[in-house]
């Protein structure tokens, strides 16, 4: 270990910055955003530093260093552009105890500026000892996907409980498996979800009951997993999927977005397609309350977006009159992982003003829609689940007016290895649906933008990773 990685507290403590550019000005809002006092001194200051001393944020001393500059700050940063300026100065602050950093030299250095996650109270530091910033910064990036901004609210509320639990366990190893519970459970959820009341209601609970192995009440996670390709899952999907005790899912749930729920978590099937339904809808809100009331966590994994017709309202409604908690986690919808994987705007100023989704067949089987609204021009239309009625669509479309020429687009498996996007006319879709043999899930998209494809199709599934710019199988 090159660095021993440690946290300075520099609150109104006395910090130097020798230089003034936009190099320094990062460094300065570094140390003032640990609460230090900052004084810099450089002859100019540019634009950022100039607004913080106008701001009354840091003292400017409008001069070069001078020896006794460092006689009374706690840390010193060099940010020059003069070898001999930052040689000096590290020089100076290492003879006289002082910790210092001088800007891409390492070897002037006595510590190393990390880059940093920051989820206050909640910290990460991650460094390389300066031999790859860029290196540290990317993982950096890596990590900040990974740890929610809520992390911080959770790490302020549990240490107002510390030593109402140390009052509680006098056993170490108890102590340890209660924050273990806690900072893994409901009232970690409570918090992501923006429910910090609750959650402290919840804390007070536990240590009240006096038992490190309490049980906390179950939730349930209703998480969209999008249309099919796992790098369009949301940073919380992915980390409610990896918490989850159970897992109900749908058919339209893709393998590869399976893979990624946590290992030992208990799957069960739901899936329904056309007359034939695993498990009516009923049982399966009953299923979430009853797995819920047994403390369990529980994610209900559904393909797209579960509030865009994905029966979502329906499953939360009875939990909410149930008491169980829960929380939503939008995906993004199959009309715009398909429409954007087959190269076709939903709106473009020239084509479509407007978008409607609709979904192709109601709850008693009919396909029963509001026509004249749909069959308007500059208007695109996605219809979900509209394969069985391919031939009511093109017969209503066109008798309300709507030019049989208008193009359409059927997206089968979208955005997935498997896609396969054909192009026909509202004349001629009904024949297109029977001679390519589309199976579900298969969106129809009506309207000119459809002709933007041509131009704008980007995604072959055939290639590596489905990424190809030049050229498109289907």
């Amino acid at each position: 270990m090159d660095f021993l990685p440690i946290f300075v507290n520099i609150k109104q403590q006395p910090c130097l910055v020798v230089g003034g550019g936009e190099v320094a000005a990062r460094k300065v809002s570094l140390l003032l955003k640990a609460g230090g006092d900052v004084t810099v001194v450089a002859p100019e200051l540019a634009r950022e530093l100039r607004d913080m001393a106008s701001n009354g944020d840091i003292q400017h001393v409008a001069r070069d260093f001078e020896d006794a500059d460092i006689n009374a700050p706690v840390l010193v940063i060099a940010a020059t552009d003069e070898r001999e300026v930052n040689e000096k100065v590290s020089a100076l602050a290492k003879a006289r105890g002082i910790p210092v950093n001088v800007v891409d030299n390492p070897a002037l250095c006595s510590f190393i500026m990390p880059s940093i996650v920051d989820r206050s109270p909640v910290q990460i530091a991650i460094s390389t000892g300066g031999a790859s910033p860029v290196l540290a910064r990317m993982i950096r990036t890596k990590l900040e996907g990974c740890i929610p901004a809520a992390y911080g609210r959770l790490g302020a509320l549990v240490s107002g409980f510390r030593e109402k639990v140390k009052a509680r366990f006098s056993n170490v190893e108890q102590r340890r498996m209660f924050w273990e519970k806690v900072l893994e459970g409901t009232v970690a959820d409570r918090v992501f979800s923006g429910h910090e009341d609750d959650a402290a209601v919840e804390l007070q609970k536990a240590i009240d009951a006096g038992d490190a192995d309490a049980d906390f009440q179950g939730e349930v996670y209703l998480v969209g997993a999008g249309p099919g390709d796992p790098d369009l899952l949301t940073f919380r999907a992915l980390r409610l999927m990896q918490a989850a005790d159970v897992v109900v899912y749908d058919r339209l749930v893709s393998p590869a977005i399976r893979e990624l729920v946590r290992r030992d978590a208990e799957m069960i099937y739901v899936g329904k397609e056309r007359d034939k339904h695993t498990m009516q809808q009923e049982n399966i809100n009953e299923l979430l309350v009853r797995l819920a009331k047994e403390g369990k966590r529980v994610l209900r994994l559904k393909g797209g977006d579960p509030f865009i017709f994905g029966r979502g309202g329906e499953e939360i409604e009875l939990l909410a009159q149930e008491g169980v908690p829960f929380q939503v986690v939008p995906g993004i919808t199959a009309a715009a992982g398909c429409a954007s994987y087959s190269g076709i705007p939903l709106t473009h100023r020239d084509y479509s003003q407007a978008c409607v989704f609709v979904t192709g067949h109601l709850k008693d089987g009919s396909i029963d829609l509001n026509w004249p609204a749909l069959a308007q021009p500059n208007q695109t239309v996605v219809f979900y689940m509209g394969l069985h009625g391919a031939p009511t669509l093109c017969r209503e479309m066109i008798a309300h007016g709507m030019p049989p020429s208008t193009p359409v687009a059927l997206v089968q498996k979208g955005t997935t290895p498997e896609q396969k996007t054909i192009i026909a006319s509202l004349e001629t879709l009904e024949e297109t649906v029977k001679s390519h043999e589309f199976k579900p899930p298969t969106l129809i998209i009506v309207g000119e933008v459809v002709k933007m494809r041509e131009k704008l199709k980007w995604f072959n599934p055939d290639a590596p990773q489905g990424r190809a710019i030049k050229s498109s199988k289907w």
